[in-house]
């Protein structure tokens, strides 16, 4: 069952001093393995918790990527101050994602795949953006009841979504990030 889409006029939930005490966007991106001249998709961008970070390190193309044109609307006016030209704006769903075939290094899709009804067209449409060597950077709400995040039925827990990712081919690595959220590096195989 696919969670609830998170409702834009919340968006400056998004960018609380609670969630940067949570995770850290610079940290995280290094644990990736995110660096310079890396082309990247912000798959679920809001308005730009980890696409400003990311736009700042690698100093390249950036895709942010939402369903919802008003986030994309605020994460442009938070690039604008940032002096980010590099971010390209993509109002697209993640089950056909308006992105070149074969074109990212890595797609990030951060605290957003519980809300997806349809997590096999998600992966399919990921492997075809990413390039040959790419990888899928997973960031979710851990199955544990915690004041922040969405309800605990809507959630994906890291076991549960290891046996997706595997059985839609891909080799995971389970990257800890904090108690309450895991990360996952996922690469097609």
């Amino acid at each position: 069952m696919a969670g609830v889409r998170f409702d834009p006029r919340k968006a400056d939930k998004l960018i609380n001093p609670k969630r940067y005490e949570l995770i850290t966007p610079e940290k995280t991106i290094e644990r990736f393995g995110i660096k310079q001249g890396d082309i990247v998709a912000d798959l679920g961008a809001g308005n730009g918790f980890f696409t400003i970070p990311i736009a700042e390190k690698t100093k390249t193309k950036v895709y942010a990527v939402d369903i919802e044109p008003q986030m994309l609307t605020l994460l442009e006016e938070r690039a604008k101050k940032a002096n980010l030209d590099e971010i390209v704006y993509v109002t697209s769903d993640l089950q056909d994602i308006k992105i070149e075939d074969h074109s990212v290094n890595h797609a990030l899709i951060s605290l957003v795949l519980h809300e997806v009804s349809d997590l096999k067209l998600v992966l399919a449409a990921v492997k075809r953006i990413l390039k040959t060597d790419g990888q899928l950077l997973i960031i979710e709400w851990e199955a544990v009841d915690s004041k922040m995040g969405p309800p605990l039925n809507e959630r994906i827990s890291s076991n549960a979504m290891k046996k997706i990712l595997e059985k839609n081919d891909f080799k995971v690595e389970i990257v800890e990030l904090a108690p309450v959220i895991y990360g996952m590096i996922a690469k097609p195989i």
